[in-house]
């Protein structure tokens, strides 16, 4: 499988490496201070043509796909936005474009997908919920038939970026338990207005990725027009699927970047700073070891994410791939953040040296958007035939 770069590919990486330095690490200190979301770059970025990469020509993207959109996320990333950067593509190319460009109507496609791709638009997804966290088959947020169309009730938490959004990918059963044959039936996938009657949120207080907000969110009788709907009626499971594997790989790409970008700050740091006779921390090894163990394993990660996005461009199976990149992404960044803090020492533990928001962003995807022991549980039984444990 070749992974080199068509001159094109590289343009692009060039061109996201460009803004992402122009809105480099101290742009996102400020906005992480201010608990502010990232709207210059996010025009930048798709007034560059960046965001529409993987969505469709005859409506503004690029017929591209998600080996591209991962190259143009790892960059951006790596530059300066860290893992953060990432969560800016899945809750609009992904849960927004790649949603409705899928599994939309034609109607729903000219409408939104431009509006998307031009940043116009954003989106979020409301999928998790407190009682049924990672097992969403067992999600109880319910759309029950009203006239042509449904009326919405329930309650979501760790919805992502919800008080900027203008459409909302409402995941919920449309059909009860004792309705279906199998479990992954009755579930559906709606576009609605976020700000619509009955719908109402509040902040989650947390320790990162504080330029995009967690909210819980409630609906309350909210009305769903028939013209709504994303996908197939009782028989969303598949194509939500779908949509987080695709998740699954920009989660990764923004990963390896924050883990590259952490590396980079630790070693301008260690070979400036000079202790115990003058020579450079970066030639102990004691230091040398950690950054370069967690570099292998980002290097691990980012050649099977590529292979995952080769994979989901091409038609065939991805899941495993996306899976196992984002599982190994996580914990090598984790490692890259917490090592590069050591390295600085205290001043590690400073804002002024951005590896903190680094660490505090990157520790949620450990557990988001899948946590590693499902994920690990996946492999187990999807890879390598071990029975079912939950």
């Amino acid at each position: 499988m070749d992974f080199s770069l068509s001159d094109e590919q590289q343009m692009m990486v060039e061109t996201a490496r460009r803004i992402g330095t122009e809105f480099g690490v101290e742009y996102w200190r400020e906005q992480d201070a201010a608990k502010a979301f990232p709207h210059a770059i996010w025009k930048a970025i798709c007034d560059a043509g960046l965001c529409g990469v993987a969505l469709p020509e005859q409506y503004g993207g690029s017929g591209l796909g998600m080996f591209d959109m991962a190259l143009i996320v790892e960059a951006l990333s790596e530059a300066g936005g860290g893992a953060t950067l990432g969560q800016l593509f899945m809750v609009n190319p992904i849960f927004g474009g790649v949603s409705v460009s899928r599994f939309g109507s034609e109607a729903q496609k000219s409408e939104w997908l431009p509006q998307i791709i031009a940043g116009k638009m954003h989106c979020c997804m409301a999928l998790t919920e407190p009682d049924a966290g990672s097992n969403t088959l067992e999600i109880r947020t319910f759309a029950s038939p009203d006239g042509d169309g449904w009326r919405l009730n329930g309650q979501k938490i760790w919805i992502t970026a919800v008080p900027t959004s203008h459409k909302m990918l409402v995941v919920a059963r449309t059909l009860k338990q004792d309705q279906i044959k199998r479990r992954t039936e009755g579930i559906s996938m709606f576009m609605i207005d976020t700000d619509r009657a009955g719908i109402s949120h509040t902040a989650i207080d947390k320790l990162g990725t504080h330029t995009l907000p967690s909210s819980s969110v409630f609906f309350d009788n909210v009305r769903i027009k028939p013209d709504e709907l994303l996908g197939t009626l009782d028989h969303g499971w598949n194509e939500l699927l779908d949509v987080l594997n695709t998740e699954r790989i920009v989660t990764t790409a923004g990963l390896v970047g924050a883990g590259r970008l952490a590396i980079n700050l630790a070693v301008e740091y260690a070979n400036q700073r000079k202790v115990f006779g003058g020579k450079p921390i970066s030639s102990y090894q004691g230091l040398q070891f950690p950054l370069a163990q967690a570099y292998a394993e980002l290097e691990c990660a980012r050649l099977m994410n590529r292979r995952a996005a080769t994979f989901c461009d091409e038609g065939k199976p991805y899941g495993s791939d996306a899976n196992i990149a984002k599982l190994i992404a996580a914990q090598a960044a984790a490692d890259a953040t917490e090592r590069s803090m050591q390295t600085m020492g205290g001043m590690g533990y400073s804002k002024e040296f951005h590896v903190e928001r680094l660490w505090r962003d990157a520790r949620l995807f450990r557990f988001a958007p899948v946590a590693e022991e499902m994920v690990l549980n996946f492999i187990a039984i999807h890879d390598l035939g071990m029975p079912k444990s939950y």
